[in-house]
């Protein structure tokens, strides 16, 4: 009996081991970075926190910060429909 537990365990961790290595393997796409969108809120958002701050203190670091993220924002959302134009065209009504 001990002996067939050990087997059916070793069985088990035989076979996840080997579905997550098959399926680590199919991936052929290396997965895709930040989004230009993305990295023009952070970058815009950091700038304005700084801004803010050395020009207005606490309360200025918190609306250039917004500020900053909502138009870096919006310069990088323009770059990604300029890389992609056919896939921003889908989302439109009509």
């Amino acid at each position: 009996m001990k002996f067939f537990k050990f087997f059916l365990a070793s069985l088990l961790v035989f076979a996840l081991l080997g579905t997550t290595i098959s399926t680590a393997q199919a991936q052929d796409k290396p997965k895709k970075g930040w989004s230009k969108k993305a990295k023009g809120a952070a970058i815009g958002g950091g700038a304005g926190v700084v801004g803010g701050a050395l020009l207005g203190g606490t309360k200025g670091a918190i609306i250039g910060g917004a500020a900053g993220t909502v138009a870096g924002g919006a310069v990088g959302r323009k770059k990604d429909k300029k890389t992609d134009p056919k896939r921003y065209k889908e989302y439109k009504k009509d």
